[in-house]
């Protein structure tokens, strides 16, 4: 690429106001999760999979309002290598740390790739390994055009996918649909439904996954201090609603069995509720998992590029086109990664990495603001400031469900 096409990465530009933000949050996170891990959940949870996504929402709200004071304290891409370093002031735990938030944008990018290529199998025959490389290449071309244009492309997709589950919903409720006693008693406390449970809401964590992509945009948000915490508050509070009613109707219109073994679940649910095609939904369940790829790779090159701001990878990772605005060398590697993973490993092992992963970054994240409010007792002006029991009870919550994932059979 010619140098005169080429600017520093200062080029990043603030075009990206509430509406959008919370479109681009609600999109990557409700495409990670409820089209893809039901089944899943399901699987582990059973009648019960409604209170393991209450369980993986209670625990990622606690580090949701850890990253909105975080984020507007230091309101820059690769935020968590940024927090971090500002906590310990060291280079290779920033390195360690950005390098850990690079994997699982690639690791739950290459999952829903996945995800989206068993829902586009239902339609087209062609094999999965071909759908997953044809459906990163694509998305990344659109990752690559533009920030504007990618994110209002996601917000159209949103509206798709949500409209999708309110669907669900209605036919639901329109139906009379009986649901499962087990949704309106607490789980009994014998070891083997309580560690299903327990383990599922590892799984719907990864569903929660997406609220903190918007930390690594933050330095094209409008009004990054105001808007960044009202995006990720509002991110979360839409998809816990939206999952925990999914859950709850998934599991009592289809057998969780039946749920766990099938390729395209919510196709299944729409099926048993709206007594329509399952086909019909599998369009929408495509443009969901399409949805969540393209937010998922657009905000790793972010990091990719924020990292090498900050000096902890090559500096041509860093550059800007001039034309597009978008680091289209990072936007390049992050396609490649992403389509080598979703050859490499199938679905639920990389969701659960995802998981593990991501929780250790949120541990990460509680602990350095432990750490930065440690030295400062005063509220900083125009940063949003939490009680310090919050990232206390983030970073042990965290802690307990990565002792969970590593010690269940």
């Amino acid at each position: 690429m010619p140098q005169d096409q080429i600017v520093p990465a200062a080029a990043l530009r603030r075009r990206l106001g509430l509406p959008l933000l919370v479109l681009y949050g609600t999109g990557v996170t409700v495409g990670a999760g409820i089209y893809v891990l039901i089944g899943a959940v399901a699987g582990h949870a059973g009648a019960y999979s409604a209170w393991a996504f209450a369980l993986a929402s209670a625990v990622m709200a606690l580090t949701a309002a850890s990253y909105a004071e975080l984020a507007t304290r230091y309101p820059v891409s690769a935020g968590e290598a940024a927090y971090v370093r500002a906590a310990f002031n060291s280079r290779i735990l920033s390195r360690a740390v950005g390098s850990l938030r690079l994997a699982i944008g690639i690791i739950s990018a290459a999952a829903v790739t996945l995800g989206g290529a068993g829902y586009i199998s239902q339609l087209i025959a062609l094999p999965s390994p071909l759908l997953a490389v044809a459906i990163v290449a694509a998305l990344g071309v659109v990752a690559a055009w533009g920030i504007l244009e990618s994110v209002i492309l996601a917000g159209f997709l949103t509206l798709i996918e949500t409209g999708g589950l309110v669907w669900i919903i209605a036919s639901a409720a329109h139906s009379g649909i009986s649901f499962s006693p087990a949704l309106f008693t607490p789980p009994p406390l014998d070891s083997g439904t309580l560690t299903g449970i327990t383990f599922a809401s590892l799984l719907a964590f990864f569903a929660f996954v997406g609220f903190e992509d918007l930390a690594n945009i933050v330095e094209e948000a409008k009004s990054p201090q105001r808007n960044i915490p009202w995006a990720m508050a509002l991110t979360l509070l839409i998809t816990t609603v939206l999952y925990v009613l999914i859950a709850a109707i998934s599991v009592s219109a289809v057998p969780p069995s039946v749920l766990a073994t099938s390729p395209a679940p919510l196709s299944l649910v729409f099926g048993a509720v709206a007594g329509i095609s399952p086909t019909t939904f599998s369009v929408i369940a495509i443009v969901s998992t399409l949805n969540t790829i393209l937010a998922q790779m657009t905000m790793t090159a972010r990091v990719v590029y924020g990292m090498a701001q900050q000096g902890d990878l090559p500096t041509i990772a860093g550059r800007v086109h001039s034309r597009t605005g978008t680091p289209l060398i990072a936007t390049g590697l992050v396609m490649l990664a992403v389509a080598a993973l979703a050859l490499a490993f199938p679905l639920e092992p990389l969701a659960e990495c995802t998981s593990v992963a991501t929780l250790t970054l949120f541990a990460c994240v509680n602990l350095s603001l432990l750490r930065i409010r440690s030295r400062r007792t005063q509220p900083d002006a125009g940063i949003v400031h939490v009680p310090l029991w919050i990232p206390l009870l983030g970073l042990v919550t965290c802690v307990l469900m990565i002792s969970t994932a590593l010690f269940t059979p």
